[in-house]
């Protein structure tokens, strides 16, 4: 069975090197691509062709949401997660209206990022938990 293709987008590389490895566990992963500016993503897409692209809202230049806009305007078919701090609603409708699949707050990175990439493969969205209670 093939490998799902990861690319990640976050302008910190801890947080690119965290999830990284989390995805590293699973045999049913494969990051692809960490990059670290959304110009970067609309540059490499096309190389990768990865079947999820995690972005980051805030990095410098080019949001994670405007980076969302341009890859569905080039009609990318890659399924959008957004990886964020924010937990404010209207980050979150910014993120889903952009064409993003599924929202995770990186506080809930390990026990959320899974069943969201799982979520979106199934074509289904996929919002924190933690998230649904406090909006």
């Amino acid at each position: 069975m093939p490998k799902t293709s990861i690319l990640l987008a976050d302008d910190n590389s801890a947080i690119l090197d965290h999830v990284t490895s989390l995805l590293k566990k699973s045999k049913s992963y494969e990051v692809v691509a960490t990059l670290r500016s959304g110009a970067a993503v609309l540059r490499e897409y096309r190389r990768f062709s990865p079947d999820v692209i995690v972005l980051d809202i805030s990095m410098e230049l080019l949001s994670g949401i405007d980076v969302a806009h341009h890859l569905r305007d080039y009609g990318c078919e890659s399924k959008i997660i957004f990886l964020t701090v924010h937990e404010d609603s209207d980050y979150i409708n910014a993120a889903m209206g952009a064409g993003g699949s599924a929202y995770v707050v990186k506080s809930r990175l390990g026990t959320d990022l899974i069943p969201a990439i799982n979520a979106v493969l199934s074509d289904k969205m996929f919002v924190s938990p933690s998230l649904l209670h406090s909006t």
